[in-house]
């Protein structure tokens, strides 16, 4: 498969960050691609997500909406029993 890039600073950067690793073009593309990745990933869990959410939009919750709810709604949602 082909790789295209028509972007100069995309090209000029895939370049240099080639030549830092001591690797090829593609290489260079993967590498950088799985450390985006895994950065993305690790930037935040769920619970500081939601926690961030929150604080952002002025949510506070209370007690009870802090502990899960029962199988028993879920099993009612759901249609079973």
């Amino acid at each position: 498969m082909t790789i295209n890039i028509n972007n100069k600073e995309a090209d000029s950067l895939t370049r240099a960050f080639a030549k830092v690793e001591g690797v090829g073009i593609t290489e260079a593309i993967v590498i950088a691609m799985r450390e985006a990745l895994e950065r993305r990933r690790n930037r935040e869990t769920p619970l500081e997500t939601a926690a961030r959410l929150r604080a952002e939009f002025g949510i506070e919750l209370s007690d009870q909406a802090r502990n899960p709810l029962p199988r028993s709604i879920y099993d009612e949602l759901s249609g079973e029993d």
